[in-house]
């Protein structure tokens, strides 16, 4: 490994990855402070856990599994969809009553960037993969099934990871889902109780 591959690994080990947590938590912090429950709810709150999928699953395959044309084609369609789920997110918000103040939408530029630059750098740092990808993988029979990694990364960093995704992104996110099922199931339940109550006005004044 040269010295700007080793760097660059670094970069999405030390850099980019555990990066991915600040301003995840820092945007599920903005939408309790907007009080999303009570505004754009249950909706939004979903597709940020799909959004969530989106990045989580290529980065568990990428931390477990050898970059292949395979992985790369996961990847790339993770990205895509991921930036199209976070319109699909804006749009939800904005359509809402919740406020989606200057500072969120900064958090969101973070958020939407860091997957490009993390499969920028790991293209740059296969370019054997990024042309057998272009081939249709031709000539090697690893193309299209996931391959474990060798040797595998550390268990401390991989255990690391863990407990960052867990501390930052699973467990405050699902935090936001449970307040917003909450939230939904009460509103449906105030709305049962008005049409019961406006019911029993009909009746009465009949």
């Amino acid at each position: 490994m040269t010295d700007v591959e080793d760097a660059t690994t670094r970069y999405l080990m030390y850099g980019v990855l555990p990066g991915w947590f600040l301003p995840g938590i820092a945007d599920w912090a903005m939408h309790r402070r907007t009080r999303i429950e009570e505004t754009s709810g249950l909706k939004e709150s979903v597709i940020h856990s799909l959004m969530m999928a989106e990045v989580g699953v290529p980065l568990a395959l990428t931390l477990l599994c050898e970059v292949n044309p395979l992985l790369m084609s996961v990847q790339l369609g993770a990205t895509a969809a991921h930036e199209a789920t976070a319109l699909w997110d804006v749009r939800t918000a904005v359509r809402s009553d919740r406020e989606v103040t200057p500072v969120e939408q900064h958090i969101h530029s973070f958020l939407e960037t860091l997957p490009f630059a993390a499969l920028a750098s790991l293209m740059c740092l296969h370019p054997d993969q990024v042309r057998s990808l272009l081939r249709g993988g031709r000539g090697d029979p690893c193309a299209w099934r996931l391959v474990p990694r060798r040797p595998p990364l550390p268990r401390t960093y991989l255990a690391g990871i863990g407990v960052g995704v867990a501390a930052f992104v699973a467990l405050p996110y699902a935090e936001e889902l449970v307040r917003c099922v909450r939230g939904a199931c009460g509103r449906r339940k105030d709305r049962k109780a008005g049409r019961k109550a406006g019911n029993r006005m009909e009746r009465k004044s009949s």
